[in-house]
């Protein structure tokens, strides 16, 4: 959708067929990766009008068994990392030609954002360049199954939450490979996180605060938890970093914290 700022947004409603809590997981998780200077859409809290959704025959939502209308009101926007006259967006980039992506140790740093919010979803990722630009961009995308979508708790499997290719983690050596994403998730105010926690809509979570309290104050505690839920990884069967000579000791899936 194009927005009043003149840029174009990938919109969910709140009668998405997940659930409205992934609008928080999706702004929160979006706002916690910028902090901490990761690869990610601009995010936006969108007003959309009942004259928009009743005039645009395209705003409805495909059921299994009917189509619903798009709920007006206040929905989560991400803003298109590229606009389609300037560029190119691809949802996959071969492996071959990873070595034409400019950032991709970030990576590594989005892993460590992952971990730390229990996201139970592969992590997925837009790759993309300007025209005649040789070189790709990857952004990522797709929080709301961070927190393990509506239910807000942390399951924490180690094949959780991580890149389908073991390629994008090809250039981790150490725990310096995680840096500086890992220090600042690590070190990140707590009063910042509340205040983001405070911009979310009451009705994106049915105005249960104290259920969005409880979320929070376990995703604080988490910090500390971050190292340990990347080393699970590394030593699963997956072998992700073959480059990271450090001994190992095996590990499996972490007890399931439930919160809500």
């Amino acid at each position: 959708m194009r927005c009043s700022d003149g840029n174009l947004y990938v919109v969910k409603f709140q009668n998405n067929p997940q659930h409205s809590r992934v609008l928080v997981n999706e702004l929160l998780a979006t706002r916690l990766a910028e902090q901490a200077g990761l690869p990610v859409p601009v995010s936006a809290i969108l007003e959309v009008s009942e004259w928009l959704v009743e005039h645009t025959p395209e705003m409805h939502i495909q059921l299994q068994h009917n189509t619903i209308p798009c709920q007006a009101g206040l929905q989560f926007g991400s803003r298109c990392v590229a606009n389609p006259l300037e560029g190119q967006v691809f949802d996959y980039l071969p492996v071959k030609m990873l070595g034409r992506l400019r950032n991709i140790e970030t990576f590594a740093g989005i892993l460590v954002l992952d971990k730390w919010t229990g996201n139970t979803d592969g992590r997925q990722a837009t790759f993309w360049r300007k025209l005649r630009e040789r070189k790709y961009s990857v952004t990522f995308i797709d929080q709301g199954n961070c927190f393990n979508a509506e239910k807000w708790s942390f399951p924490d499997c180690p094949l959780q939450g991580v890149h389908a290719d073991d390629e994008v983690y090809a250039a981790v050596r150490g725990w310096e490979s995680f840096e500086p994403w890992l220090s600042r998730i690590e070190k990140m105010e707590e009063d910042f996180v509340w205040s983001l926690a405070a911009e979310i809509p009451p009705e994106w979570y049915g105005g249960a605060w104290d259920e969005l309290e409880r979320m929070i104050l376990t995703l604080i505690e988490r910090r500390g938890m971050v190292r340990e839920l990347i080393e699970a990884f590394r030593v699963s069967p997956r072998m992700p970093f073959p480059e990271w000579h450090d001994k190992i000791r095996r590990s499996s899936c972490f007890p399931q914290s439930e919160i809500a």
